[in-house]
């Protein structure tokens, strides 16, 4: 018997016409790719049904798995800060990631958990999650944060560095979208030039606030 984990999609645990917090219940028994087997629990976006901005990251760190919630580590920390310099309230965000559970590798148990990039195959299992929220929020603009987010809302070509900072316009699960990708902010915290990578983050924001004036 072939299971949704050797298909590789959410699409059976995705209820039609669910609520924002129905989804959320839903998401919690996910099982559309092995990486719930290793995750402490779904982490599934955050946010206001009427958000007029989505900011989609790649996957929850290890504080968003321990935790529950997106964003909630050191990069949603300063991404928060970002936001408020550029002018957009991280309050009416809804924020959520391309995939719902933590993908890591740990050398032994009790170790750090390290971060471990998720695949196309596993970013495209999670897309039915993803466009079952931007269905419901119907955001104005999404702020595409990172290469893994790009290329799960994108398509597998998508360069971050090539298209950050500007406004563009595509179809993304069936609906008319205006995006503006820019650097994860995980990034920043990793660049050798803190300051500068923040700068960059925080102008890329600032077309995103324009956009939405």
């Amino acid at each position: 018997m072939t299971t949704s984990e050797d298909r590789y999609t959410a699409e059976p645990f995705v209820p039609e016409g669910a609520s924002l917090s129905a989804l959320r219940e839903a998401a919690a028994d996910c099982r559309g790719c092995p990486l719930h087997r290793d995750a402490t629990q779904t982490v599934f976006g955050a946010g206001s049904k009427d958000a007029r901005v989505m900011l989609v990251g790649e996957q929850p760190g290890d504080q968003e798995d321990r935790q529950g919630r997106p964003f909630v580590g050191p990069a949603g920390k300063l991404l928060d800060r970002a936001l408020a310099e550029a002018g957009i309230d991280p309050g009416e965000a809804y924020v959520t990631n391309a995939v719902k559970h933590f993908k890591f590798t740990q050398a032994e148990p009790r170790k750090r958990r390290i971060h471990k990039s998720p695949s196309l195959r596993e970013m495209t299992a999670c897309g039915p999650w993803l466009a079952a929220e931007l269905a419901i929020v119907e955001p104005e603009l999404i702020v595409v944060l990172g290469a893994t987010a790009g290329k799960a809302l994108l398509g597998s070509s998508f360069k971050v560095t090539e298209v950050r900072g500007t406004v563009l316009e595509r179809e993304i699960h069936g609906r008319r979208e205006r995006l503006v990708p820019t650097v994860h902010p995980s990034s920043v915290l990793r660049a050798d030039d803190r300051d500068k990578a923040y700068e960059g983050l925080v102008h890329d924001l600032e077309t995103a606030a324009r956009a939405l004036a």
